[in-house]
């Protein structure tokens, strides 16, 4: 398939800088084959059936936004002096860390990178477009320095008309966030509250966490034109044993299995053995869900509404079906949803066999 098969006109003023309040009074598309209903996140449990399984992602997002100053040795005071942003994408293993910087051009290999008078950074050299760099803390010092000086890493299309505050330390972050590490939030789970979660337990409806730590990769665009030779980026996930039994119990009871967000989808895809079969599972996954992809242990998704020509915009068209997503995203534009991180809802239900 072509990437414009998944392009779209979408007005500027759709895309939602801010979240509803409360956040379960966002709305919510819901869409079967052959229906749209206009609803509201409020309403999710009347579109569950005691037996069905939510899976949520808890990874927790990191203030991984820096704003720093670069200074070169042996130069005099003031020369040499240049401002840096970084965004943290993932730490290597070795005590390093692969960044996005800008201007990357600045930078030279040696350079420090001060954050703060308590965090700074070496840096070590490109790899491709990225940054390697090594911090001067490590463990829960880093921790709390991040914490002191970090900004919340809005998505591109809202860091472009206004600058993170503290708000979005709430806004952007899962009241389930367990585990720390990712660099975007997995926003379809950020229009639960408690209130919400515990009516969906008292339905009889269960609640499944994995973890995956979204990266800054699921913003890169798609630049080829014929989507096969897309290369995903990876991003590491976690399916542990209790996870995994409860969704296996689930589909041999009949229930549904509804992950919340493309991020918890493509893990338990992943893991997924076979038809209805699932493994404990880690590591690092770059699964692509274009359509023709067969799904083992997915039977619908709520997720938000998505980029043009992105990769997400290509899972929901496998769950749906190309021409029902277009039907679908039609629809909302033309009652004004709002879209992309802090927007509105859909629940897909594509009432696969």
């Amino acid at each position: 398939m072509k990437l414009s098969d998944f392009d779209f006109d979408l007005p500027d003023d759709l895309i939602a800088t801010r979240p509803a309040r409360p956040r379960t009074a966002s709305r919510m598309l819901v869409a079967t084959p052959d229906h749209i209903t206009d609803a509201h996140v409020s309403d999710l449990t009347n579109w569950l059936r005691p037996g069905d399984r939510l899976v949520l992602n808890d990874t927790k997002v990191i203030p991984g936004r820096l704003f720093g100053t670069r200074t070169r040795a042996g130069q005099a005071a003031g020369e040499g002096v240049a401002k840096i942003e970084v965004t943290l994408l993932s730490p290597d293993g070795a005590g390093q860390w692969h960044v996005m910087a800008r201007p990357l051009r600045k930078l030279r290999d040696g350079d420090v990178i001060v954050f703060s008078d308590a965090l700074s950074a070496t840096f070590l050299g490109r790899d491709e477009d990225q940054a390697l760099i090594r911090f001067n803390l490590e463990g829960d010092r880093f921790d709390a320095a991040l914490t002191m000086v970090g900004n919340m890493p809005l998505p591109p299309y809202i860091a472009a008309k206004r600058a993170a505050d503290a708000q979005d330390n709430e806004d952007y972050q899962t009241v389930f966030a367990r585990h720390s590490g990712a660099v975007a939030a997995p926003t379809a789970s950020l229009h639960f509250d408690d209130g919400l979660l515990d009516q969906i337990k008292s339905m009889g409806v269960g609640l499944t966490h994995v973890t995956l730590h979204v990266g800054a990769g699921t913003f890169l665009p798609v630049k080829v034109d014929d989507i096969s030779q897309h290369k995903m980026h990876a991003e590491w996930g976690r399916v542990s044993t209790t996870a995994a039994q409860e969704i296996e119990a689930t589909i041999a009871s009949g229930g549904r299995i509804i992950p919340v967000g493309t991020t918890a989808l493509r893990l338990i895809e992943s893991a997924a053995t076979g038809p209805g079969q699932i493994a404990p599972w880690q590591g690092e996954t770059d699964i692509f869900i274009t359509p023709g992809f067969q799904f083992n242990v997915t039977d619908g998704l709520m997720t938000n509404f998505h980029l043009p020509k992105s990769t997400l915009m290509m899972l929901v068209s496998a769950l749906m079906g190309v021409d029902r997503m277009r039907a679908v995203y039609d629809h909302a534009i033309a009652e004004r949803y709002r879209f992309f991180s802090y927007g509105d809802s859909s629940l897909l239900l594509p009432d696969r066999p």
